[in-house]
């Protein structure tokens, strides 16, 4: 089964070993720099792909100077890209400028990022266009597009597709939302955005059923009977990036193939084990890790 990937690409530029937060008026020295492609449909389809799963991707793709940084890593990654577009020339490319702080003894690596997004997240899609790809899984990257584009979950489920979701954190969010996360399988927040929604007054379900991410802590699955949770596997990171969406692409594959809820969870972390490991999102030391 066919899974595809919806939502914005960035060009992220990761700046490594940052010692603190930049302030006001004035500059900060990092040890590192990536620039890689980003975004949650990006990433999840390259894991997935790197998985065996066939991976379709739906985004527009960002202009220069990022445009051919980010058409090189979706050729390399194997992605079927058919379904993309070409950004407006007159708007501005959609960039992530990840900071990813210097771990210590007693503080991890953590991230902070600033983003530009702009323009529609992905050309509009039809049934046709689904159906003749054999696509059986629609998996959107942020809650922020499916907010844009609402009318993809009408669209799937007319073909016949189960949907995942991500959240990603935007504090644009409010409890309208919360209508939108009701109506897919597969919901995907990390912990901060689990806390966050809770606190807007979005309950945490067992339907949908809630996948939630919380980084060394493991990951934990909300059920009708209860919780299920699976431990993190010991790592020392070397860039969080992308992390998350590698655990949805874990998860995801095995949920898509039939297995029990600790299986695709231990699949999850595994694949979030993985990203840590390497620097960027996806990148080709990725692929072979994986």
């Amino acid at each position: 089964m066919g899974v595809l990937c919806v939502g914005r690409i960035y060009c992220d530029l990761i700046f490594q070993d940052v010692p603190r937060l930049p302030t006001m008026g004035t500059e900060v020295f990092t040890g590192g720099l990536e620039l890689n492609a980003g975004g949650g449909a990006y990433i999840s389809a390259a894991y997935l792909k790197s998985l065996g799963r066939p991976a379709f991707l739906a985004s527009m793709i960002p202009n220069q100077p990022f445009r051919d940084i980010v058409q090189q890593q979706i050729e390399a990654a194997d992605l079927d890209a058919s379904l993309c577009a070409a950004s407006d020339p007159a708007l501005d490319p959609q960039v992530t400028v990840a900071l990813i702080n210097q771990a210590t003894q007693s503080e991890p690596s953590d991230r902070a990022f600033i983003t530009r997004r702009v323009g529609p997240a992905l050309p509009r899609l039809t049934q046709e266009q689904l159906t003749e790809r054999n696509i059986g899984h629609l998996h959107i990257g942020e809650l922020a597009t499916l907010i844009e584009q609402p009318y993809l979950l009408d669209l799937a489920k007319q073909a016949g597709l189960t949907i995942s979701l991500d959240c990603s954190w935007d504090d644009s969010i409010t409890i309208a939302a919360a209508s939108l996360i009701s109506r897919v399988d597969l919901f995907l927040p990390n912990q901060s955005e689990a806390q966050r929604l809770e606190s807007l007054g979005v309950e945490m379900a067992s339907k949908p059923i809630w996948v939630v991410k919380c980084g060394a802590d493991g990951a934990f699955v909300k059920t009708e009977s209860g919780v299920i949770h699976c431990p993190a596997i010991k790592t020392q990171p070397v860039d969080t990036t992308g992390a998350g969406d590698a655990f949805n692409s874990g998860f995801l594959n095995q949920w898509l193939a039939g297995a029990d809820t600790l299986a695709c969870l231990q699949a999850g972390i595994a694949c979030g084990t993985i990203a840590v490991q390497s620097k960027g999102g996806f990148t080709p030391e990725s692929s072979k890790a994986s």
